[in-house]
């Protein structure tokens, strides 16, 4: 029998760690969103709603706790409702929905300071919500709660459990995400072929609470499919990159994933071959592309339509891919940010949805988020209006995150997730940088309160 006295100082300890628990759960987050019963209601409003439709001006927003309960003109708002709450004249400001980022990293190799500063920034910067597209999902769990229950200032994080073929975890990247235990042996970033238990495997990426599975790499077209296959069957997303290595272009789209990531990975469609891994990839064919694309990407694109499949196009890798090839010429580029935005403009004429991914980390002293440097690209390189590009990186954004019935639009019944902008972005996407408040979850964030971390508090070497 145990000795009664330690079973003593074992419920005494128990309970000590309990009141530590219910103090901590007691006092409030920072960032929390306000309690249901707390309204705020936002006036004189130019609403951008995200749905692509016209600018409304003289606009009400009446938001109760984390959500917003109304939308309407100031005329038509109540007097109840005006009594009800605090109210912000925006006179005349300009109000769209939060913006999402459909593609970043936040932790590979974790780095909890410098993921944080990170999300802070885009946070500031109006990004309400991002889509994390494989990392160490120990420290993505852990951040992705912190910023839910309000104990830091970031957006909600939305994200994917990688699979890939065994002879890809030679990657480094691995190693860094799965530091502790064996890349491609773990729930969040898994070794798949012909022996793969696929039900085992859905329902382990499942327990890590991934949002989704991001099919990656060296796998055949046989094995996307199943992936796809298995993890629809359990209600899960699959986000895919464009092509996989052997898996073509065509086979990835004929798996119907729902997100496809990467533009020009489907210019390898209509290349001289598929590269046989990721290891080995080449440049795309580029002469086999004219100025409107190709025959060959033209008929993936209608395919990706027909099937609503979702572009995370990605294009701010094309540029980054242009200045490290000025840097190095005698290292081509795999794609040029000119053929990207090309792919793109055929995309879009064949009906495709078009998100708004970064895939990469600005320079720490940047004050803005990566997400601008994709707005304008698509605006002046690939040529969509504004309206359309905030549409993308809103309701569309929304879409590829699978939280369309909770945010990318400004309606009733949705998250309180919007931006207050000084200038009108559908005149020049650029007035993004005007952005005055960020409101998410029904808590508002100025931008006059955003204070950007130093090189040296964030120990960069960069």
């Amino acid at each position: 029998m145990s000795n009664p006295r330690s079973i003593l100082k074992a419920i005494t300890l128990i309970g000590l760690l309990s009141l530590g628990v219910a103090a901590q759960a007691a006092t409030p987050a920072p960032y929390a969103a306000p309690a249901k019963g707390t309204r705020t209601i936002y006036r004189n409003a130019a609403l951008i709603d995200g749905t692509g439709g016209p600018m409304r001006r003289g606009m009400a927003i009446v938001v109760d706790g984390d959500r917003i309960v109304e939308v309407v003109g100031d005329r038509d708002i109540s007097a109840a409702s005006l009594a009800s709450g605090k109210v912000v004249d925006l006179g005349g400001r300009y109000v769209l929905p939060g913006l999402i980022d459909s593609h970043v990293h936040v932790a590979t190799p974790p780095d909890r300071k410098r993921a944080e500063a990170v999300l802070r920034r885009n946070l500031y910067g109006g990004v309400t919500a991002v889509r994390d597209m494989a990392d160490d999902l120990r420290s993505v769990a852990e951040i992705t709660r912190a910023s839910l229950v309000g104990e830091i200032a970031a957006p909600d994080i939305y994200y994917a459990a990688l699979m890939a073929g065994p002879s890809f975890f030679d990657d480094p990247r691995t190693a860094a995400a799965a530091m502790g235990v064996t890349p491609g042996k773990v729930p969040w970033m898994q070794a798949i072929d012909d022996s793969t238990d696929l039900p085992t495997a859905v329902t382990l990426a499942r327990g890590t609470f991934a949002t989704a599975i991001k099919a990656y790499a060296n796998m055949p077209g046989q094995t996307v499919a199943a992936i796809v296959a298995e993890a629809h069957r359990q209600g899960m997303p699959v986000w895919a990159h464009g092509a996989i290595f052997p898996a073509t272009p065509a086979d990835v789209v004929a798996a119907g994933p729902d997100v496809i990531s990467h533009v020009c990975y489907l210019a390898y469609q209509a290349s001289d071959a598929v590269p046989g891994s990721y290891q080995k990839r080449v440049p795309v064919t580029y002469d086999r592309f004219g100025k409107t694309g190709s025959p060959v990407t033209a008929a993936l694109f209608k395919q990706m339509a027909e099937r609503n499949i979702i572009l995370d196009a990605t294009g701010r890798v094309y540029l980054d891919y242009d200045a490290r090839a000025k840097a190095h010429p005698e290292k081509p580029a795999l794609c040029t940010a000119d053929l990207a935005a090309r792919l793109i403009a055929q995309a879009r004429a064949a009906g495709v949805q078009i998100s708004t991914g970064t895939d990469g980390t600005a320079s720490a002293d940047d004050p803005w988020p990566e997400l601008y440097d994709e707005l304008v690209y698509l605006v002046e390189q690939a040529k969509m209006p504004a309206a359309e590009v905030i549409r993308s990186a809103t309701l569309v954004g929304a879409r590829a995150a699978g939280q369309e019935k909770h945010m990318g639009t400004i309606a009733a019944g949705k998250f309180a997730n919007f931006i207050i902008l000084a200038k009108n972005p559908l005149e020049n996407i650029r007035n993004i940088e005007s952005i005055t408040t960020t409101v998410k979850r029904g808590h508002a964030y100025p931008r006059a309160d955003f204070r950007l971390l130093t090189k040296d508090e964030l120990g960069d070497d960069e």
